[in-house]
């Protein structure tokens, strides 16, 4: 099993920032893949951005260039440094645990993120 607790949502406005934090405890010593995911009304949950315990990252198109995920392996904790939100990327962002041999999903509370005008 799986536990991820997430912090750092809030409201915004257009071209600000904000930091998503997402802590894994629990069985996280097999491959896996950390991330966000976001899901805005009406929505389909979308990938935002993704890191392997190797390090390596992926993005979603609309976020490039804007967002950075960043990953303390030892602590299986990571971060979303959000910058240069738009109205549009407002949604509730879930943190994500991929047991890559046990193709398990792990997800966490979610957290409001909220970028006005």
């Amino acid at each position: 099993q799986v536990q991820l607790v997430e912090s750092g949502g809030g409201l915004v406005q257009a071209g600000g920032s904000l930091r998503l934090s997402c802590v894994a405890s629990g069985d996280i010593t097999s491959a896996n893949v950390l991330g966000w995911y976001r899901q805005a009304p009406g929505k389909q949950r979308e990938l935002v951005a993704g890191i392997l315990n190797a390090g390596h990252t992926n993005y979603a198109e609309s976020v490039k260039g804007r967002f950075t995920i960043s990953r303390v392996s030892a602590k299986g904790t990571i971060y979303l440094q959000m910058n240069s939100l738009k109205p549009e990327d407002t949604a509730v962002y879930y943190c994500n645990f991929f047991d890559v041999p046990a193709a398990r999903h792990y997800w966490g509370q979610g957290t409001q993120v909220t970028v006005s005008s």
